[in-house]
């Protein structure tokens, strides 16, 4: 009984050894039963689960782009209702002149001032340093005009009377000046291009004169060759009121 049991287990241990060298198959086959044909996976199927079981690649990580930053010219529109921005142009600065002045500074506009000189009434006295020019009246008051006097080189001063009153009168330039100025005319009638102006008062047997102007805004300026200039209207209103003989002070 007991060689029996031995001979039984022996039996055992050799059929599990035979199933252990084997395999599986081999032990479905000791039931009696068939092995099943090998699996087969598509690849495309276990790719996945491939890439899962292998070790993860190491990732390089890309360095990032370095963007260069481009400084675009600034530009501004000629218009605010341009439709595109167009590059203006800074035009170069240009230095405008301002055009001289057509009109008499208003200080040398005709005015009535007090006078407490020693001179009669009826007389001139014309102030060359302050260019005006004062008609003395009854009142202790003077009416006073802007003048224009002679440039440098030109002045004078010196007592004369009016020997002679002339309206819109000609001009016959002296010798001296054609010299000095050939481009003037040897004889200009008078009217309004006339330099002698609207009006004129002859000073003794000199060449000066007192004398109307077309160019106004030279009045309170040294600029003729020796006369004595006035406005067109501020003429006209001395020449109303002075006769030929009136004394006139130039100092």
């Amino acid at each position: 009984m007991f060689f029996l049991k031995k001979v039984t287990s022996l039996a055992l241990v050799a059929a599990s050894a035979l199933v252990v060298a084997t395999g599986i198959p081999g032990a479905q086959a000791l039931a009696g039963q068939v092995s099943p044909p090998p699996l087969v996976l598509s690849p495309n199927l276990t790719e996945p689960w491939v890439l899962q079981l292998q070790p993860r690649a190491q990732r390089r990580v890309a360095a990032p782009v370095q963007r260069r930053q481009v400084v675009q010219p600034q530009v501004r529109r000629a218009n605010w209702w341009s439709p595109r921005q167009q590059p203006v142009r800074q035009q170069p600065q240009r230095q405008v002149r301002q055009p001289q002045s057509r009109q008499v500074s208003p200080q040398f506009l005709p005015t009535v001032v007090d006078y407490h000189g020693k001179h009669k009434p009826g007389t001139i006295v014309i102030d060359t340093n302050a260019r005006y020019l004062y008609l003395v009246q009854n009142d202790g008051t003077a009416r006073r005009y802007g003048v224009g006097v002679g440039k440098p080189g030109f002045e004078w001063a010196g007592s004369h009377k009016v020997t002679r009153k002339a309206e819109w009168p000609d001009w016959r330039p002296p010798a001296a000046m054609r010299k000095r100025r050939p481009e003037l005319p040897a004889f200009m009638a008078g009217g309004p291009e006339n330099p002698l102006g609207a009006r004129a008062l002859y000073l003794g047997s000199t060449l000066y004169r007192i004398h109307g102007s077309n160019q106004p805004w030279t009045i309170g300026h040294a600029v003729s060759s020796g006369c004595i200039r006035m406005r067109n209207e501020d003429v006209m209103d001395l020449y109303e009121r002075v006769k030929v003989g009136t004394r006139v002070h130039v100092i």
